[in-house]
Protein backbone atom coordinates (compact mmCIF):
# COMPACT_ATOMS: atom_id res chain seq x y z
CA UNK A 1 0.00 0.00 0.00
CA UNK A 2 1.23 3.46 -0.87
CA UNK A 3 0.01 6.95 0.10
CA UNK A 4 1.02 9.85 -2.14
CA UNK A 5 0.50 13.54 -1.23
CA UNK A 6 1.45 15.85 -4.16
CA UNK A 7 1.53 19.67 -4.28
CA UNK A 8 2.23 21.95 -7.24
CA UNK A 9 2.48 25.72 -7.76
CA UNK A 10 2.92 27.53 -11.07
CA UNK A 11 3.43 31.14 -12.09
CA UNK A 12 3.21 32.22 -15.72
CA UNK A 13 3.58 35.67 -17.30
CA UNK A 14 3.74 37.11 -20.78
CA UNK A 15 6.11 40.07 -21.04
CA UNK A 16 5.45 43.05 -23.36
CA UNK A 17 8.23 41.83 -25.65
CA UNK A 18 6.38 38.55 -26.24
CA UNK A 19 8.52 36.50 -23.88
CA UNK A 20 6.53 33.83 -22.05
CA UNK A 21 8.11 32.40 -18.93
CA UNK A 22 6.80 29.83 -16.52
CA UNK A 23 8.07 28.97 -13.04
CA UNK A 24 6.82 25.68 -11.54
CA UNK A 25 7.45 24.28 -8.10
CA UNK A 26 6.31 20.71 -7.35
CA UNK A 27 6.64 18.65 -4.18
CA UNK A 28 5.37 15.27 -3.06
CA UNK A 29 5.37 13.01 -0.02
CA UNK A 30 5.11 9.25 -0.52
CA UNK A 31 4.62 6.76 2.29
CA UNK A 32 4.51 2.97 1.85
CA UNK A 33 4.39 -0.22 3.91
CA UNK A 34 6.84 -1.95 1.57
CA UNK A 35 9.91 -3.40 3.25
CA UNK A 36 12.06 -2.66 0.22
CA UNK A 37 11.77 1.15 0.37
CA UNK A 38 14.97 3.06 1.00
CA UNK A 39 13.23 6.33 1.82
CA UNK A 40 10.02 6.09 3.81
CA UNK A 41 8.40 8.55 3.75
CA UNK A 42 10.08 9.84 0.57
CA UNK A 43 10.02 13.62 0.08
CA UNK A 44 10.71 15.03 -3.39
CA UNK A 45 10.91 18.65 -4.59
CA UNK A 46 11.33 20.02 -8.11
CA UNK A 47 11.85 23.56 -9.43
CA UNK A 48 11.44 24.23 -13.16
CA UNK A 49 11.85 27.51 -15.08
CA UNK A 50 10.94 27.66 -18.78
CA UNK A 51 10.83 30.50 -21.28
CA UNK A 52 9.85 31.02 -24.90
CA UNK A 53 10.92 34.08 -26.89
CA UNK A 54 9.33 34.71 -30.34
CA UNK A 55 11.91 35.81 -32.91
CA UNK A 56 9.62 36.60 -35.87
CA UNK A 57 5.88 36.38 -35.24
CA UNK A 58 4.63 38.12 -32.08
CA UNK A 59 8.05 39.65 -31.50
CA UNK A 60 8.31 43.06 -29.91
CA UNK A 61 6.32 45.27 -27.59
CA UNK A 62 4.29 46.95 -30.36
CA UNK A 63 2.95 43.72 -31.83
CA UNK A 64 1.91 42.36 -28.47
CA UNK A 65 0.01 45.55 -27.66
CA UNK A 66 -1.98 45.55 -30.90
CA UNK A 67 -5.12 44.16 -29.27
CA UNK A 68 -4.94 46.72 -26.47
CA UNK A 69 -4.37 49.61 -28.88
CA UNK A 70 -7.18 48.40 -31.12
CA UNK A 71 -9.53 48.22 -28.13
CA UNK A 72 -8.61 51.78 -27.16
CA UNK A 73 -9.24 52.99 -30.70
CA UNK A 74 -12.64 51.31 -30.76
CA UNK A 75 -13.40 52.94 -27.42
CA UNK A 76 -12.66 56.36 -28.91
CA UNK A 77 -14.88 55.51 -31.89
CA UNK A 78 -17.68 54.65 -29.46
CA UNK A 79 -17.15 57.94 -27.61
CA UNK A 80 -17.36 59.92 -30.86
CA UNK A 81 -20.50 58.03 -31.88
CA UNK A 82 -22.03 58.71 -28.47
CA UNK A 83 -21.32 62.42 -28.87
CA UNK A 84 -22.81 62.38 -32.37
CA UNK A 85 -25.96 60.65 -31.09
CA UNK A 86 -26.26 63.18 -28.28
CA UNK A 87 -25.86 65.95 -30.83
CA UNK A 88 -28.81 64.64 -32.82
CA UNK A 89 -30.88 64.04 -29.69
CA UNK A 90 -30.38 67.62 -28.50
CA UNK A 91 -31.24 68.83 -32.00
CA UNK A 92 -34.49 66.82 -31.93
CA UNK A 93 -35.35 68.12 -28.46
CA UNK A 94 -34.81 71.74 -29.48
CA UNK A 95 -36.83 71.27 -32.66
CA UNK A 96 -39.67 69.91 -30.54
CA UNK A 97 -39.31 73.02 -28.37
CA UNK A 98 -39.56 75.33 -31.38
CA UNK A 99 -42.57 73.37 -32.61
CA UNK A 100 -44.36 74.38 -29.41
CA UNK A 101 -43.17 77.99 -29.69
CA UNK A 102 -44.37 78.11 -33.29
CA UNK A 103 -47.74 76.61 -32.34
CA UNK A 104 -48.19 79.12 -29.51
CA UNK A 105 -47.27 82.07 -31.73
CA UNK A 106 -49.60 80.79 -34.43
CA UNK A 107 -52.38 80.56 -31.85
CA UNK A 108 -51.73 84.17 -30.85
CA UNK A 109 -51.96 85.22 -34.50
CA UNK A 110 -55.20 83.28 -34.93
CA UNK A 111 -56.66 84.81 -31.77
CA UNK A 112 -55.64 88.27 -32.99
CA UNK A 113 -57.37 87.59 -36.30
CA UNK A 114 -60.48 86.47 -34.45
CA UNK A 115 -60.45 89.64 -32.34
CA UNK A 116 -60.13 91.83 -35.45
CA UNK A 117 -62.98 89.90 -37.11
CA UNK A 118 -65.17 90.36 -34.03
CA UNK A 119 -64.50 94.10 -33.94
CA UNK A 120 -65.29 94.45 -37.63
CA UNK A 121 -68.48 92.42 -37.22
CA UNK A 122 -69.60 94.72 -34.39
CA UNK A 123 -68.92 97.74 -36.59
CA UNK A 124 -70.88 96.16 -39.45
CA UNK A 125 -73.81 95.36 -37.13
CA UNK A 126 -73.95 98.99 -35.94
CA UNK A 127 -73.99 100.17 -39.53
CA UNK A 128 -76.72 97.65 -40.29
CA UNK A 129 -78.79 98.96 -37.39
CA UNK A 130 -78.32 102.53 -38.62
CA UNK A 131 -79.31 101.53 -42.14
CA UNK A 132 -75.89 102.39 -43.56
CA UNK A 133 -75.30 98.76 -44.56
CA UNK A 134 -77.38 96.42 -46.64
CA UNK A 135 -78.63 93.25 -44.87
CA UNK A 136 -77.01 91.22 -47.63
CA UNK A 137 -73.57 92.61 -46.74
CA UNK A 138 -73.58 91.36 -43.13
CA UNK A 139 -72.82 87.79 -44.19
CA UNK A 140 -69.22 88.53 -45.23
CA UNK A 141 -68.17 89.75 -41.74
CA UNK A 142 -69.98 86.81 -40.14
CA UNK A 143 -68.25 84.37 -42.49
CA UNK A 144 -64.92 86.04 -41.72
CA UNK A 145 -65.49 85.60 -37.96
CA UNK A 146 -66.45 81.94 -38.41
CA UNK A 147 -63.30 81.34 -40.43
CA UNK A 148 -61.21 83.07 -37.75
CA UNK A 149 -62.77 80.89 -35.02
CA UNK A 150 -62.01 77.79 -37.08
CA UNK A 151 -58.38 78.91 -37.38
CA UNK A 152 -58.19 79.40 -33.60
CA UNK A 153 -59.64 75.94 -32.98
CA UNK A 154 -57.15 74.32 -35.35
CA UNK A 155 -54.27 76.24 -33.75
CA UNK A 156 -55.35 75.05 -30.30
CA UNK A 157 -55.40 71.39 -31.32
CA UNK A 158 -52.05 71.78 -33.08
CA UNK A 159 -50.58 73.33 -29.93
CA UNK A 160 -51.86 70.44 -27.81
CA UNK A 161 -50.20 67.94 -30.16
CA UNK A 162 -46.89 69.78 -30.11
CA UNK A 163 -46.94 70.06 -26.31
CA UNK A 164 -47.59 66.33 -26.00
CA UNK A 165 -44.66 65.65 -28.33
CA UNK A 166 -42.41 67.93 -26.26
CA UNK A 167 -43.42 66.21 -23.02
CA UNK A 168 -42.46 62.89 -24.58
CA UNK A 169 -39.15 64.36 -25.74
CA UNK A 170 -38.25 65.51 -22.21
CA UNK A 171 -39.63 62.34 -20.56
CA UNK A 172 -42.45 64.21 -18.81
CA UNK A 173 -45.27 62.15 -20.28
CA UNK A 174 -45.60 59.07 -18.05
CA UNK A 175 -45.81 60.57 -14.57
CA UNK A 176 -49.25 62.12 -14.12
CA UNK A 177 -47.99 64.66 -11.59
CA UNK A 178 -45.35 65.94 -13.98
CA UNK A 179 -47.50 65.55 -17.09
CA UNK A 180 -50.15 67.95 -15.78
CA UNK A 181 -47.66 70.73 -15.08
CA UNK A 182 -47.78 73.62 -17.57
CA UNK A 183 -44.94 74.04 -20.03
CA UNK A 184 -43.10 77.29 -19.41
CA UNK A 185 -41.04 78.23 -22.47
CA UNK A 186 -38.32 80.74 -21.66
CA UNK A 187 -36.91 81.20 -25.16
CA UNK A 188 -38.90 83.49 -27.41
CA UNK A 189 -39.13 83.39 -31.18
CA UNK A 190 -37.06 86.57 -31.41
CA UNK A 191 -33.78 85.59 -33.05
CA UNK A 192 -30.50 86.97 -31.67
CA UNK A 193 -28.65 89.54 -33.73
CA UNK A 194 -25.75 87.99 -35.62
CA UNK A 195 -23.69 88.93 -38.61
CA UNK A 196 -23.31 86.88 -41.78
CA UNK A 197 -21.34 83.66 -41.51
CA UNK A 198 -18.24 83.00 -43.57
CA UNK A 199 -18.94 79.80 -45.47
CA UNK A 200 -15.41 78.44 -45.75
CA UNK A 201 -14.42 79.14 -42.15
CA UNK A 202 -17.65 77.51 -40.99
CA UNK A 203 -16.89 74.46 -43.13
CA UNK A 204 -13.40 74.23 -41.63
CA UNK A 205 -14.82 74.54 -38.15
CA UNK A 206 -17.18 71.64 -38.85
CA UNK A 207 -14.37 69.49 -40.26
CA UNK A 208 -12.44 70.02 -37.02
CA UNK A 209 -15.34 69.44 -34.63
CA UNK A 210 -17.80 66.97 -36.14
CA UNK A 211 -17.76 63.75 -34.02
CA UNK A 212 -18.95 61.54 -36.90
CA UNK A 213 -15.91 62.60 -38.97
CA UNK A 214 -13.63 61.97 -35.99
CA UNK A 215 -15.14 58.49 -35.64
CA UNK A 216 -14.54 57.82 -39.35
CA UNK A 217 -10.91 58.95 -39.08
CA UNK A 218 -10.44 56.88 -35.92
CA UNK A 219 -11.66 53.82 -37.81
CA UNK A 220 -8.63 54.26 -40.10
CA UNK A 221 -6.40 53.82 -37.05
CA UNK A 222 -8.28 50.62 -36.19
CA UNK A 223 -7.71 49.43 -39.77
CA UNK A 224 -3.97 50.18 -39.57
CA UNK A 225 -3.71 48.11 -36.41
CA UNK A 226 -5.64 45.30 -38.08
CA UNK A 227 -3.22 45.40 -41.03
CA UNK A 228 -0.23 45.13 -38.71
CA UNK A 229 -1.87 42.22 -36.92
CA UNK A 230 -2.58 40.50 -40.25
CA UNK A 231 1.03 40.98 -41.41
CA UNK A 232 2.21 39.53 -38.12
CA UNK A 233 0.01 36.48 -38.71
CA UNK A 234 1.72 35.85 -42.07
CA UNK A 235 5.22 35.66 -40.54
CA UNK A 236 6.89 32.31 -39.71
CA UNK A 237 6.66 31.31 -36.09
CA UNK A 238 10.29 31.03 -34.92
CA UNK A 239 10.79 30.83 -31.16
CA UNK A 240 13.79 30.39 -28.89
CA UNK A 241 12.94 28.07 -25.99
CA UNK A 242 14.87 27.14 -22.89
CA UNK A 243 14.39 25.50 -19.53
CA UNK A 244 16.22 24.88 -16.27
CA UNK A 245 15.28 22.25 -13.71
CA UNK A 246 16.65 21.30 -10.31
CA UNK A 247 15.42 18.79 -7.76
CA UNK A 248 15.98 17.50 -4.27
CA UNK A 249 15.08 14.50 -2.13
CA UNK A 250 14.59 13.98 1.55
CA UNK A 251 12.91 11.78 4.13
CA UNK A 252 13.90 9.01 6.52
CA UNK A 253 16.75 7.02 4.94
CA UNK A 254 17.09 3.29 5.78
CA UNK A 255 20.53 1.75 5.24
CA UNK A 256 20.27 -1.97 4.69
CA UNK A 257 22.75 -4.86 4.40
CA UNK A 258 21.58 -5.58 0.90
CA UNK A 259 18.53 -5.19 -1.25
CA UNK A 260 17.33 -8.76 -0.69
CA UNK A 261 18.25 -11.61 1.64
CA UNK A 262 19.11 -14.97 0.22
CA UNK A 263 15.55 -16.19 0.59
CA UNK A 264 14.14 -13.16 -1.30
CA UNK A 265 12.88 -11.29 1.71
CA UNK A 266 13.82 -7.72 2.44
CA UNK A 267 17.22 -7.24 3.98
CA UNK A 268 17.60 -6.11 7.55
CA UNK A 269 18.02 -2.43 8.41
CA UNK A 270 21.45 -1.49 9.70
CA UNK A 271 20.71 2.17 10.51
CA UNK A 272 18.19 4.89 9.83
CA UNK A 273 18.99 8.53 9.11
CA UNK A 274 16.21 10.93 9.93
CA UNK A 275 15.39 13.62 7.38
CA UNK A 276 12.59 15.90 6.28
CA UNK A 277 11.40 18.33 3.69
CA UNK A 278 14.23 20.73 4.54
CA UNK A 279 16.74 18.25 3.11
CA UNK A 280 14.85 18.14 -0.18
CA UNK A 281 14.79 21.94 -0.34
CA UNK A 282 18.51 22.20 0.50
CA UNK A 283 19.35 19.87 -2.36
CA UNK A 284 17.01 21.64 -4.74
CA UNK A 285 18.32 25.16 -3.99
CA UNK A 286 21.85 23.83 -3.85
CA UNK A 287 21.49 23.30 -7.60
CA UNK A 288 23.42 20.09 -7.37
CA UNK A 289 21.32 18.25 -9.94
CA UNK A 290 20.60 20.76 -12.71
CA UNK A 291 19.04 19.96 -16.08
CA UNK A 292 19.41 22.50 -18.93
CA UNK A 293 17.75 22.62 -22.32
CA UNK A 294 17.68 25.11 -25.22
CA UNK A 295 16.06 24.90 -28.62
CA UNK A 296 14.59 26.64 -31.64
CA UNK A 297 11.03 25.99 -32.82
CA UNK A 298 10.11 26.94 -36.39
CA UNK A 299 6.58 26.81 -37.81
CA UNK A 300 6.13 27.96 -41.43
CA UNK A 301 2.64 29.24 -42.41
CA UNK A 302 2.54 27.45 -45.77
CA UNK A 303 -0.74 28.37 -47.52
CA UNK A 304 -2.20 29.89 -44.38
CA UNK A 305 -5.64 30.69 -45.76
CA UNK A 306 -6.84 32.16 -42.47
CA UNK A 307 -3.96 34.65 -42.29
CA UNK A 308 -4.35 35.55 -45.98
CA UNK A 309 -8.08 36.10 -45.50
CA UNK A 310 -7.42 38.35 -42.49
CA UNK A 311 -5.00 40.41 -44.57
CA UNK A 312 -7.51 40.73 -47.42
CA UNK A 313 -10.29 41.75 -45.01
CA UNK A 314 -8.02 44.36 -43.42
CA UNK A 315 -7.10 45.87 -46.80
CA UNK A 316 -10.73 46.03 -47.91
CA UNK A 317 -11.78 47.60 -44.60
CA UNK A 318 -9.01 50.22 -44.91
CA UNK A 319 -10.11 51.19 -48.43
CA UNK A 320 -13.77 51.26 -47.44
CA UNK A 321 -13.14 53.44 -44.40
CA UNK A 322 -10.89 55.76 -46.43
CA UNK A 323 -13.74 56.31 -48.89
CA UNK A 324 -16.11 56.78 -45.96
CA UNK A 325 -13.89 59.56 -44.58
CA UNK A 326 -13.88 61.34 -47.94
CA UNK A 327 -17.65 60.91 -48.33
CA UNK A 328 -18.24 62.22 -44.82
CA UNK A 329 -16.07 65.26 -45.49
CA UNK A 330 -17.95 66.01 -48.71
CA UNK A 331 -21.31 65.59 -46.99
CA UNK A 332 -20.25 67.84 -44.11
CA UNK A 333 -19.17 70.54 -46.55
CA UNK A 334 -22.47 70.33 -48.43
CA UNK A 335 -24.47 70.33 -45.18
CA UNK A 336 -22.67 73.44 -43.93
CA UNK A 337 -23.09 75.31 -47.20
CA UNK A 338 -26.80 74.50 -47.26
CA UNK A 339 -27.24 75.37 -43.58
CA UNK A 340 -25.46 78.73 -43.93
CA UNK A 341 -27.43 79.55 -47.09
CA UNK A 342 -30.72 78.66 -45.40
CA UNK A 343 -29.83 80.74 -42.33
CA UNK A 344 -28.91 83.83 -44.32
CA UNK A 345 -31.95 83.34 -46.55
CA UNK A 346 -34.29 83.05 -43.56
CA UNK A 347 -32.86 86.25 -42.09
CA UNK A 348 -33.61 88.15 -45.29
CA UNK A 349 -37.07 86.60 -45.52
CA UNK A 350 -37.75 87.68 -41.93
CA UNK A 351 -36.84 91.26 -42.80
CA UNK A 352 -39.18 91.18 -45.78
CA UNK A 353 -41.93 89.57 -43.71
CA UNK A 354 -41.65 92.31 -41.09
CA UNK A 355 -41.90 94.95 -43.83
CA UNK A 356 -44.89 93.18 -45.37
CA UNK A 357 -46.60 92.99 -41.97
CA UNK A 358 -46.14 96.71 -41.37
CA UNK A 359 -47.57 97.48 -44.80
CA UNK A 360 -50.46 95.05 -44.24
CA UNK A 361 -51.22 96.75 -40.91
CA UNK A 362 -51.22 100.18 -42.55
CA UNK A 363 -53.37 98.92 -45.42
CA UNK A 364 -55.88 97.40 -42.98
CA UNK A 365 -56.06 100.59 -40.97
CA UNK A 366 -56.59 102.62 -44.16
CA UNK A 367 -59.29 100.30 -45.53
CA UNK A 368 -61.05 100.24 -42.17
CA UNK A 369 -60.97 104.04 -41.98
CA UNK A 370 -62.38 104.39 -45.49
CA UNK A 371 -65.07 101.85 -44.64
CA UNK A 372 -66.01 103.83 -41.53
CA UNK A 373 -66.27 106.96 -43.70
CA UNK A 374 -68.49 105.11 -46.15
CA UNK A 375 -66.13 105.37 -49.10
CA UNK A 376 -65.14 101.68 -49.23
CA UNK A 377 -66.97 98.36 -49.36
CA UNK A 378 -66.57 95.78 -46.62
CA UNK A 379 -65.01 93.14 -48.87
CA UNK A 380 -61.93 95.32 -49.23
CA UNK A 381 -61.68 95.55 -45.46
CA UNK A 382 -62.05 91.77 -45.19
CA UNK A 383 -59.33 91.26 -47.78
CA UNK A 384 -57.04 93.64 -45.91
CA UNK A 385 -57.86 91.78 -42.71
CA UNK A 386 -56.90 88.41 -44.30
CA UNK A 387 -53.72 89.95 -45.64
CA UNK A 388 -52.80 91.17 -42.16
CA UNK A 389 -53.36 87.76 -40.58
CA UNK A 390 -51.31 86.14 -43.34
CA UNK A 391 -48.52 88.67 -42.86
CA UNK A 392 -48.50 88.06 -39.08
CA UNK A 393 -48.33 84.33 -39.71
CA UNK A 394 -45.44 84.78 -42.15
CA UNK A 395 -43.50 86.75 -39.53
CA UNK A 396 -43.97 83.94 -37.00
CA UNK A 397 -42.98 81.28 -39.53
CA UNK A 398 -39.84 83.16 -40.59
CA UNK A 399 -38.80 83.88 -37.01
CA UNK A 400 -39.04 80.21 -36.15
CA UNK A 401 -37.19 79.35 -39.37
CA UNK A 402 -34.31 81.60 -38.33
CA UNK A 403 -34.07 79.83 -34.96
CA UNK A 404 -34.32 76.42 -36.60
CA UNK A 405 -31.67 77.26 -39.20
CA UNK A 406 -29.36 78.62 -36.51
CA UNK A 407 -29.87 75.36 -34.60
CA UNK A 408 -29.07 73.42 -37.78
CA UNK A 409 -25.82 75.36 -38.25
CA UNK A 410 -24.74 74.60 -34.67
CA UNK A 411 -25.64 70.94 -35.18
CA UNK A 412 -23.84 70.61 -38.51
CA UNK A 413 -20.69 72.27 -37.16
CA UNK A 414 -20.73 70.03 -34.07
CA UNK A 415 -20.82 73.00 -31.67
CA UNK A 416 -24.31 72.45 -30.27
CA UNK A 417 -23.25 70.49 -27.18
CA UNK A 418 -20.60 73.05 -26.26
CA UNK A 419 -23.00 75.92 -26.86
CA UNK A 420 -25.53 74.30 -24.54
CA UNK A 421 -22.93 73.47 -21.89
CA UNK A 422 -23.30 69.70 -22.28
CA UNK A 423 -20.13 67.85 -21.27
CA UNK A 424 -19.54 64.20 -22.19
CA UNK A 425 -17.18 62.46 -19.75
Amino acid sequence: MQLSQPASFQYQQLLPTGTLYTATFAASKTSTNSGFSTFNPALNSNLSIRFSQPLLRNRGTYVNKLNLMSARSRLRVSEYNLRFNLLNMVNSAENAYWDVVSARESLKVAEGGQQVAEEFLKLSQKQLELGALSPLDIFNPERQLATAKLAVSQAQFTLAQKEDALRKQIAADLDSKVRDLPLVLTESAESPESGPLDRESTVQKALNARPDLKAAVQNLDVDDLALRSARNGLLPNLSLTGSYQTQGRGGVFYRRTNIFNGDGTSSSILASTPGGFGDALDQMFGFGYPVYSFGLTLSLPIKSHAASADMADALVAKKRDSLNVRTTQQQIRLDILNAVTNLEGSKEQLKLALTARDLAQKNYDAEKKKYELGTEQNQFVLQAQNDLVTAESNVVINRINVRRNLLTVLTKTGELLDERGIVVQ
